[in-house]
């Protein structure tokens, strides 16, 4: 891991980001391909997802809907105790969304002004579950059951298959248990595809959620205003605020929990403790020997792994404040009390015994997080994703009458003479 020296008086925003910068889905090579693909499926539909299934996945599918049959032998295979960690995990993101659950209103303002909201959920929704280097049910759970919550009355997944065709089971048991059944066996940038443009065998939908590789990045941002996206995500990361009273062992199973995720993931410690700098740089050596995706964690953290040493706690919350990372934790003797200072973080992880992996399976908040410094200017998935906002007006006519002139005045200024029209018809009864 790098380690970096803040000066007493910090970095800037632009500094910061060189010290943290990643590539985004955005090269040349590869929008051209997902450009092509997205061409293809959108003027061949099935055919195209057959012939792009087969090259990148290894399988000629004759079709993508998941049957009942496969989703009961899923949830047989993975048993009842994995059924049971599903739905423990289900109960607790459904009562922390149920909490963002916003009720339509309308109230009178003015005098014969009514004014209000109504929210209304998405009519469909596509959830994107990732393949490839791991299986994450966790996600399915963590994208449909706000969805649920939010009362979309429909809900498709799209996954890529195995090369013998199948879905790993745990992704479909955690589909059944999320409630949701209608599944495709389509992944990469030609399952974005087929969620936003449809094909003879599935139906379109409004808006796309969840997460994905560079190729899915990049559908997600091409297909953008055909339908709506949660977010660009990138590479996950973690943040970590610690002083000499953490564990370095802990602190360094922490980094390694994110490390491991994808060879482009990055890991952050700022912390005002050479000493526990050193212990945990150590530690991570060592438990690295040990981790199965050793591979992976060690190119994340050759590349993307940094240690700030800064002079005070202060400063390094500060370095977070800029980096804005997804996952935040703090490990300060006294962590809580820091919590008010936090204001760029996807999620915040307070004292040593709420490490970042609690949030990603069964705490309740979402762990679908803003990513990349995003976490400065956007959210992590919620209810208020599934749904949207409709602004509701009625105006009497003795209060249409006493803003009238105001209107026409604007629409002037603004040389739209219809819209002064339409009012002024009305003052005159024309």
């Amino acid at each position: 891991m790098e380690w970096i020296e803040v000066p007493e008086e910090g970095f800037s925003l632009q500094e910061i980001r060189r010290y943290t910068r990643r590539g985004q889905a955005g090269d040349d090579e590869i929008r051209g391909d997902v450009e092509a693909v997205l061409a293809a499926v959108r003027e061949r539909g099935d055919a195209a997802l057959k012939q792009f299934t087969e090259r990148f996945d290894g399988v000629r599918l004759d079709r993508f809907l998941v049957s009942e049959t496969e989703i009961a032998a899923a949830r047989e295979q993975v048993g009842a105790g994995f059924l049971a960690v599903l739905e423990e995990g289900k109960r607790n993101i459904e009562a922390y969304h149920r909490r963002q659950v916003q009720e339509s209103w309308v109230d009178t303002f003015r005098d014969g002004v009514r004014l209000g909201a109504r929210y209304t959920p998405i009519q469909r929704v596509g959830v994107y579950v990732p393949g490839g280097t791991a299986a994450y049910p966790s996600t399915v759970l963590m994208d449909a059951v706000p969805a649920k919550v939010a009362g979309v009355p429909s809900i498709a997944i799209f996954t890529p298959p195995a090369d013998d065709g199948s879905v790993n089971p745990y992704i479909l048991a955690a589909a059944s248990v999320a409630g949701v059944s209608e599944i495709y066996k389509v992944g990469g940038a030609q399952g974005i595809a087929a969620a936003a443009y449809g094909t003879e065998t599935i139906a379109p939908v409004f808006k796309i959620v969840g997460p994905g590789n560079a190729y899915v990045a990049m559908a997600k941002r091409l297909v953008f205003g055909t339908v709506g996206i949660d977010m660009i995500a990138g590479p996950s990361e973690v943040g970590i605020l610690a002083d000499d009273t953490a564990n370095p062992e802990w602190i360094a199973a922490d980094l390694l929990a994110q490390a491991e995720h994808d060879s482009r993931a990055a890991v952050f410690l700022a912390t005002p403790s050479r000493a526990l700098a050193a212990a945990v740089e150590k530690a991570v050596a060592a438990q690295l020997e040990t981790l199965p995706r050793r591979r992976i964690a060690s190119a994340a953290l050759a590349c993307y792994g940094k240690i700030f040493i800064t002079t005070t706690r202060e400063a390094a919350v500060a370095v977070m404040n800029l980096i804005a990372p997804e996952h935040l934790e703090i490990v300060f003797a006294d962590a809580e009390t820091y919590v008010r200072d936090i204001v760029n973080a996807g999620a915040v992880f307070i004292g040593p015994y709420t490490p970042e992996p609690l949030g990603d399976y069964i705490a309740g908040p979402n762990h679908t997080l803003p990513t990349m410094g995003t976490a400065a200017f956007s959210s992590p998935l919620g209810v208020y994703d599934f749904v949207k906002r409709t602004s509701i007006l009625q105006y009497d006519k003795d209060a249409f009458a006493a803003v009238a002139a105001a209107v026409m005045t604007f629409a002037d200024v603004e040389g739209l003479q219809g819209h002064g029209a339409a009012v002024r018809r009305r003052m005159t009864n024309e």
